[in-house]
């Protein structure tokens, strides 16, 4: 009897442990999908993350980027106006494309057309965008590939401003056949939407707006809803989403790159080519839901924290033989809940700073950048990384906390003399010592 509750209260006590210490599991019903934390790049989850997929409208991310860093660099303004080529005006006219119809017989500030596109998705005002920035569509593209590049996107390639089949474009198209589209990988997509956020976060202002009517007050005017159904006061609603873009083609199916903030996290999902519009938000529901259970933003290191066992750098030809060394900053970061000990610092030498022997040159100044610490996590989950190689995002640098003036030629000369002989001596002793 004892050996059966004894075999019972075992069998359902390691079953208790290995499912509290299991892995939560997600099954995201898309092609492709990443989950990021926006401020540092960190990955949460990803799923077929570099396969190359249509990502139809959410190419305009790249258009917005564009656009807005024109702006930044006061080459176009808000109130600019501009006129609407023949190529434009008919692509606005198809709707059974998301559009506003534009007139070439009149004019439409930069902010009018901004608001279309980033709202509505409307493809005749993102390429009157293009046309402004660039002259031409065509030439647009290429800056659409180029920045592509300087961002550190790999998976990609743009063949127009919209994100529309090449042949839905009336034989404008400048760049690939008439059935290509524009293709990206989710992690280029989520490096897109990271690098939009970070370098131009006034794009919320206007992609949180849930609707807007086109041309107020004029025989043009349309009311326009927008097809992010995640924004708080829509039928998909999500509190804390206010990003970022849909995009629906056939090749595409139906795809959402979103952006919530809840407290001071935010995040970053990419879902690509789910079967119906409403599937792309219950799918990036998912991840949202996933990512706020299962990870939280965490203090790993506080400001002037030593790592065991490399408190101080070797110093040659300082007054001092060493110097002590510490984080510049606190680090932070979004990590596994319940796993903060799985979070491992480890110091990292900048070896163009060091001699061959690892050793600092006097003089030293307090505060000089001798190498980082970085995090390894040690747990038994899987680590999906940063989304850029080489982002500093996980790491702090470490410098020292003193200065250390270079010795005078007397004290390096006496240090060398006793080296010298230092060295005669333990020859001599080595010597006796092989005598017996």
């Amino acid at each position: 009897m004892l050996t059966l509750i004894f075999s019972f209260f075992t069998t359902n006590l390691l079953g208790f442990s290995k499912s509290a210490s299991a892995a939560p599991s997600l099954d995201v019903k898309a092609e492709g999908a990443i989950l990021v934390d926006a401020e540092t790049g960190k990955i949460l989850y990803q799923k077929n993350a570099d396969k190359l997929l249509a990502p139809a409208s959410m190419s305009k991310m790249m258009t917005e980027y564009l656009l807005l860093e024109s702006i930044d660099k006061k080459k176009i303004s808000w109130d600019q106006k501009t006129n609407i080529s023949e190529y434009a005006h008919k692509i606005s006219q198809n709707r059974t494309l998301s559009n506003v119809p534009l007139r070439v017989d009149d004019k439409y500030t930069v902010k009018e057309l901004y608001q279309a596109m980033a709202i509505y998705s409307a493809n005749g005002a993102t390429i009157a965008l293009a046309e402004l920035i660039a002259g031409s569509e065509g030439e647009f593209v290429k800056r659409m590939n180029a920045k592509a590049k300087e961002l550190g996107m790999k998976d990609y390639n743009f063949v127009n401003s919209t994100g529309l089949n090449n042949k839905d474009l009336f034989g404008n198209h400048n760049s690939g056949s008439e059935t290509d589209e524009n293709m990206m990988s989710a992690r280029a997509t989520a490096i897109l939407a990271y690098s939009l956020l970070k370098d131009h976060p006034e794009v919320l202002e206007t992609a949180s707006i849930p609707r807007l009517k086109f041309r107020e007050g004029t025989d043009d005017e349309i009311r326009m809803e927008n097809w992010n159904w995640m924004l708080p006061s829509l039928i998909k609603g999500y509190n804390g989403v206010d990003g970022l873009k849909t995009g629906s083609t056939d090749l595409a199916g139906n795809c959402f790159t979103g952006t919530i903030k809840q407290g001071d996290t935010r995040l970053i999902s990419v879902v690509m080519k789910t079967d119906t519009r409403l599937a792309r938000f219950d799918e990036t529901k998912k991840l949202f839901d996933f990512g706020f259970a299962n990870f939280e933003k965490e203090q790993i290191l506080p400001k002037n924290y030593q790592v065991k066992g490399n408190k101080t750098v070797s110093i040659v030809k300082g007054k001092e033989k060493e110097v002590k060394v510490a984080t510049k900053e606190p680090l932070s970061m979004v990590i596994k809940r319940g796993e903060k000990e799985n979070y491992k610092p480890k110091f990292v030498l900048d070896k163009k700073k060091m001699t061959k022997d690892g050793e600092l040159t006097a003089p030293v100044k307090k505060g000089e950048v001798v190498g980082h610490i970085k995090i390894e996590y040690t747990g038994s989950g899987e680590d999906y990384g940063y989304l850029l190689n080489g982002d500093t995002k996980g790491k702090t640098e470490v410098v020292t906390t003193q200065s250390v003036e270079k010795a005078n030629w007397f004290v390096l000369a006496l240090r060398g003399v006793g080296g010298f002989f230092g060295g005669l001596w333990s020859g001599a002793v080595d010597m006796v010592k092989s005598w017996f």
